[in-house]
């Protein structure tokens, strides 16, 4: 006789993950065990407890996991743009709103760590990351144009965002580098040089 579902033995194990951040993590963690190009799909839906059909549920691809939410947050930081006051200056409202962009919970610095370190160092994610960096950059100049009054793909709101991008790609570098530097101290500091104009 066949063991119908109602008879089966539960789950033993992980449970199942039901989110994406939760998905994002887990993967992290074989990333780090395996490495990035040796861990498959399968073994991550596998881990996971789903299939992979599920797995597409939540990410397009495997090059999708590392940047776990960025989607959301990437509105989020938008919509903060769109709430600075007017009387506060374009560079300082830049800067800021980067700070909160990349402003982690403690328990979620460890994760962020792993995610960096894949972004910045394995091949096919910096390809894969050109993508990312564009919508990115286009929330910036998006609220530079604004300010500017000009259009977004014009040369100034364009300049901003590149340079918004470059500094805080290098505050990552340097707390990659370094396990006891704060990131929000960083980007903080490498900010204010950008708004300074490095003088």
């Amino acid at each position: 006789m066949t063991r119908t579902a109602a008879t089966a033995p539960p789950r033993q194990g992980r449970p199942p993950v039901t989110s994406e951040a939760e998905l994002s993590h887990l993967a992290l963690e074989l990333f780090a065990e395996r490495g990035f190009e040796a861990t498959t799909i399968d073994d991550i839906a596998a881990a996971a407890g789903i299939g992979r059909r599920t797995f597409f549920r939540y990410f397009t691809s495997k090059n999708d996991l590392p940047w776990g939410d960025f989607d959301s947050q990437l509105e989020g930081m938008r919509e903060l743009l769109a709430k600075t006051p007017d009387d506060v200056p374009l560079m300082e409202a830049v800067r800021i709103s980067v700070i909160e962009f990349n402003r982690l919970p403690p328990d979620e610095i460890p994760y962020h760590r792993r995610r960096m370190e894949l972004i910045l160092r394995v091949p096919s994610l910096i390809a894969h990351s050109t993508l990312r960096y564009t919508s990115w950059r286009q929330v910036v100049a998006e609220f530079a144009a604004r300010r500017l009054c000009v259009p977004e793909n014009s040369l100034q709101p364009q300049a901003i965002a590149w340079a918004a991008l470059g500094i805080a790609l290098s505050a990552y570098e340097q707390w990659l580098a370094d396990e006891d530097a704060d990131l929000t101290e960083l980007l903080d500091c490498s900010l204010q040089m950008l708004n300074r104009g490095f003088a």
